[in-house]
């Protein structure tokens, strides 16, 4: 933890992984670690290359109406959901070499599904995609060309483009201050 010359109480971390319930658990028990600690922004580097809708949204959500200001950092890459929770940042940033990568939704069937069974999956993925598109829209400038890759392709943008499209306000490393202390989530 840090006092800030703002007044604020800043805090480091350390998230990377598979988004899923395992992560949702880990970063609610870190969170309710910072509201006992009485941080105000916590600076969060960010490492994952997605992982399940829901669990996405769920962090999102949950992080973007908190009384706590998120800096999100992308030191590497962040990819598919875990793109969704970067925005729930309210500063982002990503280091020169960074990427992000945003796609539909996917899932497989097996070999023997029935027509209802493939309708409903199909079902479930379009819901899912209306849901992280309405989020990516609010947030980004994507280009007519963008969301043409999106629809059909995975859409890469590296730290430059990134910051054209608003994903991140600035290119710069997570660079805890000296004698910081870092917690992984």
């Amino acid at each position: 933890m840090n006092e800030a010359e703002d007044g604020h109480k800043h805090a480091y971390y350390t998230l990377s992984g598979d988004v899923n319930s395992d992560m949702v658990q880990r970063v609610f028990e870190a969170v309710a670690a910072m509201t006992r600690e009485q941080i105000d922004c916590a600076h969060i580097l960010l490492q994952s290359n997605g992982g399940y809708v829901s669990d996405g949204l769920c962090l999102y959500n949950y992080l973007s109406n908190l009384p706590i200001e998120f800096h999100m950092y992308n030191g590497g890459a962040v990819a598919s959901i875990a793109v969704t929770v970067f925005l729930a940042g309210r500063h982002r940033f990503a280091s020169e070499t960074a990427r992000f990568m945003v796609h539909k939704s996917h899932a497989t069937a097996t070999h023997a599904s029935r027509p209802e069974t493939l309708r409903i999956i199909v079902e479930g993925l379009r819901a899912d995609d209306a849901r992280t598109e309405r989020i990516l829209r609010r947030h980004l400038q994507l280009s007519d060309e963008h969301w043409a890759v999106h629809e059909h392709a995975d859409l890469h943008l590296a730290a430059e483009e990134a910051r054209q499209v608003q994903l991140i306000e600035d290119v710069a490393d997570f660079c805890p201050p000296k004698d910081m202390v870092l917690t992984n989530i």
